[in-house]
């Protein structure tokens, strides 16, 4: 089991350059014998099937009700292995909640319960939610005043087999804000940069082209040895680079990084690749976001994932979007400072968290729901965080746009 760690522990880190409590090996030494309880199967190292050489790391869950392999990343193989480890064990918490739930409507529920506010939460444009529409709720812990809060079941578990739960199809069922970690509070923040993170992507996204590119980021300008290591075995390998500064209003540090094969004269058998990253600190935030790349790219050939069609690859395999890729990568401006972004220097955990919470604050966005899924015989602390308001995954065509994205297009 995890160990229990003492609230002076976490009050000032060990390591304040990566926000960890202990490091990746010690990360797997203490789940490694829990493997097969989770029902993993195999961790393999896949960073040998590409030439880029930056640590990629799959594991396999068979029998997971949702996906079957994980990923991890990271700037050592052991980084990864924990990366790749804990993103399947978090699953797994998520494919088996056992939390008390509530069945109901949101008008049955809302003079009862505090309820979280529906009209905050993402969804799609074809949801089947009314104030009338029976579901599932799961209670949750408003960080902003400790007191409960009640969620659709639906954003909080991953058990996406059949039939599917009363209420389902009213929010968006993802694995955004899923998170584990060393610690609760190490979990919850995991999970916190991940919705800002998609925050931010959903919002840039939105966009003109021409606004986005003035995101660029000149690469020239980033000091960080850890960032520049990675630039250097992506340059080795024929692969090139752009990133750009997703980072909203929220003020947290986002990023994006495209990767493409320069070398194959845009017939290239390995697809382009993104990966994205969001932290306080910039330097940090950037190594996951070209970390994740590298990842991405694994992911592709190593075709393990079972969540992409076959018409996806042969879309990015085209001769004709790689070299969009690489045009846009290569030729486009460099327009900011990596330097430029502003930094962070809290000195643990608590700061962190308080300081996620404030820049969320100063945009209007002050609840932060955290469902625990920690299983108390297992003792890997596993959370899902909610934050309304904050946009959400819009990779879908019928993505209904939240508030924030309203205001960008005008809606």
């Amino acid at each position: 089991m995890m160990e229990q760690v003492r609230q002076t522990e976490w009050d000032s880190i060990g390591s304040p350059q990566w926000r960890r409590l202990v490091s990746a090996e010690e990360t797997l030494a203490k789940v490694t014998p829990l493997l097969g309880a989770f029902g993993i199967t195999r961790v393999a190292n896949v960073t040998g099937l590409d030439t880029v050489g930056i640590p990629v790391v799959m594991v396999n869950r068979p029998n997971s009700r949702s996906l079957a392999v994980s990923q991890g990343k990271g700037t050592s193989l052991a980084a990864a292995k924990a990366s790749a480890v804990m993103e399947s064990i978090e699953a797994w918490h998520a494919e088996r909640v056992q939390l008390p739930l509530r069945h109901g409507s949101y008008e049955d529920l809302r003079y009862a319960l505090p309820l979280i506010d529906p009209a905050l939460l993402p969804c799609h444009v074809d949801s089947l939610y009314t104030p009338h529409a029976q579901m599932l709720w799961a209670e949750g812990t408003n960080l902003k005043d400790g007191t409960g809060c009640w969620v659709p079941y639906e954003m909080v578990h991953t058990n996406y087999t059949l039939p599917l739960p009363t209420g389902h199809g009213c929010f968006q069922a993802t694995s955004n804000g899923l998170a584990s970690g060393n610690h609760w509070i190490e979990a919850v923040l995991h999970g916190l940069c991940e919705v800002i993170e998609r925050d931010a992507r959903t919002l840039w996204n939105l966009l003109p082209e021409a606004a986005q590119e003035e995101t660029r980021v000149d690469l020239e300008t980033v000091a960080d040895p850890t960032c520049r290591a990675l630039l250097a075995k992506f340059a080795r390998a024929g692969v090139a680079v752009g990133v750009w500064d997703m980072t909203a209003d929220t003020g947290v540090p986002t990023f994006l990084a495209r990767i493409v094969q320069t070398s194959s004269g845009g017939q290239s058998s390995v697809r382009p690749a993104s990966g994205y990253g969001t932290h306080l600190v910039p330097a940090i935030a950037l190594s996951r976001a070209l970390t994740e790349a590298a990842q991405s790219r694994l992911t592709f050939i190593s075709g393990a994932r079972d969540d992409m069609g076959r018409e996806e690859y042969e879309h990015f395999l085209s001769e004709q979007e790689q070299e969009r890729w690489l045009a846009r990568i290569q030729l486009g401006p460099l327009l900011r400072d990596f330097n430029a972004i502003q930094g962070w220097r809290g000195q643990s955990l608590r700061d962190d968290l308080a300081e996620l919470r404030t820049r969320l604050a100063r945009v209007g966005i002050e609840d932060v729901i955290v469902v625990d899924l920690t299983r108390p015989e297992i003792g890997i602390p596993v959370v899902r965080v909610i934050v309304p308001g904050l946009e959400g995954v819009d990779g879908s065509p019928t993505y209904a746009l939240g508030p924030r994205a309203r205001c960008i297009t005008g809606l």
